[in-house]
């Protein structure tokens, strides 16, 4: 009696997929034209990388499927650079999306904060010098 032998089957090339993988961007300019609304040039916020966002609400149904991720992403501040890391999209696309989110006030946004200006050498031994009088 003769043993079964398996046969190797050959390998297949990888089917070219035709959805993009979720959150990747790259190379899909049509996908990114229609999260974001249109062409580029329109008005946006005066947003930079370091510009913090946090969410006034929770994602209503109406929303875009981005916009939401902005939203559940937020509830903590975040840079606008982190948002743009953890969606994978670009900058420009991220700042489009807020700036519909700030129109609608679903987000806000604010400076991050500079560190003063420290105050003359001089008047700090003034003011010490004159506690110590005290």
């Amino acid at each position: 009696m003769k043993t079964p032998r398996r046969e190797r089957r050959e390998k297949l090339p990888p089917a070219p997929s035709s959805a993009p993988e979720p959150g990747s961007a790259k190379g899909d300019p049509e996908r990114l034209y229609v999260i974001t609304g249109g062409p580029d040039g329109g008005e946006r916020a005066a947003l930079d990388l370091v510009t913090m966002v946090v969410a006034c609400s929770t994602p209503s149904p109406t929303v875009q499927p981005e916009q939401a991720a902005i939203l559940r992403l937020c509830r903590a501040p975040l840079s606008v650079a982190e948002i743009s890391a953890y969606l994978r999209l670009p900058f420009s696309v991220v700042t489009s999306l807020l700036t519909d989110l700030l129109a609608t006030e679903l987000v806000e946004s604010r400076a991050p904060i500079v560190r003063a200006v420290l105050p003359d050498r001089s008047l700090l031994e003034a003011v010490m010098h004159g506690l110590q009088r005290l």
